[in-house]
């Protein structure tokens, strides 16, 4: 049986708990498709990207931080691994919504860069976890 980390235990019930806004966006894209919110096809696309890369990288993040409690890692690093996928379950999100804010828009504004940082985090979280996991 696998005992988690006090760490580990909040970091979870706080992205539970936080998993709760991701139904409030799915209520938002409902609103949208159904026409009861204008939006351009641009945004419609980014706005599923956003709330399909939260809810997955949200489930993917707490199976992350579960298996990053049988590793060796510690510090940065075992925060890294419990937290990178976590991290970017947030920010990649934010940077699809938030770069297509705004009324017609029809290409992504300087918040893309959101996109970008977010992939970057996942990618150092998943690296790190997977070293970990390996050595």
């Amino acid at each position: 049986m696998l005992t988690l980390s006090t760490d580990a235990q909040t970091t979870a019930g706080i992205v539970l708990l936080a998993a709760v806004t991701v139904t409030s966006g799915g209520a938002f894209l409902a609103r949208v498709a159904s026409g009861g919110v204008p939006a351009t096809e641009f945004q419609r696309s980014f706005y599923r990207a956003g709330h399909g890369h939260a809810g997955i990288l949200i489930v993917f993040g707490l199976v992350c931080l579960l298996l990053a409690e049988s590793t060796a890692l510690t510090g940065f690093w075992l925060w890294l691994a419990r937290s990178g996928v976590l991290v970017a379950a947030i920010v990649m999100p934010a940077g699809f919504f938030f770069s297509a804010m705004g009324s017609g828009r029809t290409s992504p504004n300087r918040w893309v860069f959101l996109i970008v940082a977010g992939g970057a985090v996942l990618v150092a979280g998943l690296v790190t976890l997977a070293i970990g996991l390996l050595a």
